[in-house]
Formats: structure tokens, C-alpha cells, sequence
């Protein structure tokens, strides 16, 4: 089995974009200046803002307390043996950014490095990459295997993680006129090993990369309850199998 351009017949697919119901189409929708970007938290999480620019995600409990500590600072400095910041007993500099001198208890301390540890996995980083897979032989039962005249050429799935758990869109579009070639989703959920809600779907559509056939399409994915979009991420579609 081989491939083949489907040259003029492109026109055809990226018509279905316009043949696509409605409910289709909310799902098909360019990145947009909307994105609230990359510093975004997974749902249940809040900026820490132990300063301005501190967008750690934490539990809305730890940034009220952070902010009580912050308001509560001066009462627990006294003039030490770290300077007129030194922190009174039991209190202890809290650390959460470099140079962070507010005086919290130990366990604050403690917990200012454990969520700066975990920050990362708390945001809508929407990362999205692609894989190849392969339709295997079908078991007959009877020590037999039926193969379709398709199964040795490779299809493109898109996974992803550091999603809201829920619905992720995924879009396929050409690269000439950002016609929708294909569109899908998924439920994006914990999986071990990947931070977040991940997923890996298997889109059915052919992989038509090759030497010296660069993308023509690119891919990506919308996480629905943060509105929060991937990068693109290229591919190359539209050949059939004779």
C-alpha cells in the first residue's frame, strides 16, 4: 500500500469546515488574543501573590494566609542577628521567592517550597505533541489475523497534558486558508506520570510526512474551561492510500 497526494482534491477537504454542525464549530475556532496565557491555574488553584509577581498556584487557603502574613510582617521583625529583619521566635523567613523575608512559621516555610516545587503541574500550560501509531492485525479467533488494506501506514495522535481536568477541543487545520480539516475531543484526565488532566487521542487520519514534504497543516488544542490554547504544533495531511 502506498500514498498519494490528493493535489486538487485538497480544495474538497477543506471544505468541510463549512459542512461542520454547530456544535462543531465552537470547537474549531483560531487561537485567539483571548488566551489568558500561559500563567493560568488549573481550576481549584490561585495566584499565590506573596508580591506582585509571585503567580505560583496555591490553594485559595495558602493565599489568604499568605496575604495575612504579609500584613502581619512588621510586627514579627526585630534587630538581630540578620539585621533589622531578623524574624522573632518561633517565626522563621519564609522563602517563597529569593529574598523573601517575611516571617511565617516553620510549616509556612515548608509549604511557600513544596507549592513552588508543584507550580508548574497547577498550570494551564496546555502542552500538545504528536505521535504515530498503526492499526494492528484483527484476532479471527481461530488462529487467524485479518489485516485492512490501510493498517501499515501510520496515523497521527495528539497528546497532551497540563490540562483541566474536562473537555480539551482538538483541531487540525491546513496551513493556505485555515480551513478546519479535522476536529475531535476529548476528557482530559489524571493519568500517572503527566501533570494535570492529559490524553492521547487517536485521530484516525494519516500521517503524510516524508523527506522533503514539509507541513502542511497545523494542530492544536483548547481547553474549554480556562479558554486557554496550545502552540501550534505542524504536521502534514492529505494523502489517500491506493
Amino acid at each position: 500500500m502506498k500514498r498519494i497526494s490528493l493535489g486538487l482534491a485538497v480544495v474538497a477537504v477543506a471544505g468541510i469546515a463549512a459542512a461542520l454542525p454547530a456544535s462543531a464549530a465552537s470547537a474549531t475556532t483560531t487561537t485567539s488574543a483571548a488566551d489568558p496565557g500561559p500563567e493560568t491555574c488549573r481550576q481549584g488553584y490561585v495566584w499565590r501573590v506573596s508580591r506582585p509577581s509571585d503567580l505560583v498556584c496555591v490553594a485559595p487557603g495558602t493565599r489568604d494566609q499568605v496575604a495575612a502574613d504579609n500584613a502581619a510582617r512588621f510586627s514579627r521583625w526585630t534587630n538581630g542577628a540578620y539585621g533589622p529583619h531578623t524574624c522573632k521566635v518561633p517565626y522563621v523567613w519564609r522563602n517563597a521567592y529569593s529574598g523573601d523575608d517575611v516571617c511565617v512559621v516553620n510549616s509556612q516555610r515548608t509549604l511557600a517550597a513544596s507549592d513552588n516545587a508543584a507550580g508548574n503541574a497547577r498550570k494551564v500550560l496546555a502542552r500538545l505533541w504528536i505521535t504515530k501509531y498503526t492499526i494492528p492485525p484483527k484476532d479471527n479467533g481461530d488462529g487467524t489475523a485479518t489485516k485492512t488494506s490501510v493498517d501499515d501506514i501510520s496515523r497521527l495522535k495528539l497528546n497532551g497534558s497540563h490540562y483541566n481536568l474536562g473537555q480539551v477541543k482538538l483541531v487540525i487545520r491546513w496551513n493556505h486558508n485555515d480551513a478546519v480539516f479535522w476536529s475531535g475531543s476529548v476528557n482530559a484526565k489524571s493519568h500517572s506520570g503527566y501533570a494535570g488532566g492529559s490524553f492521547g487521542y487517536k485521530t484516525g487520519k494519516f500521517d503524510c510526512s516524508a523527506p522533503g514534504k514539509p507541513a502542511n497543516a497545523y494542530a492544536y488544542a483548547y481547553d474549554t474551561q480556562s479558554g486557554r490554547y496550545s502552540a501550534r504544533v505542524p504536521v502534514r495531511i492529505g494523502c489517500a492510500v491506493l
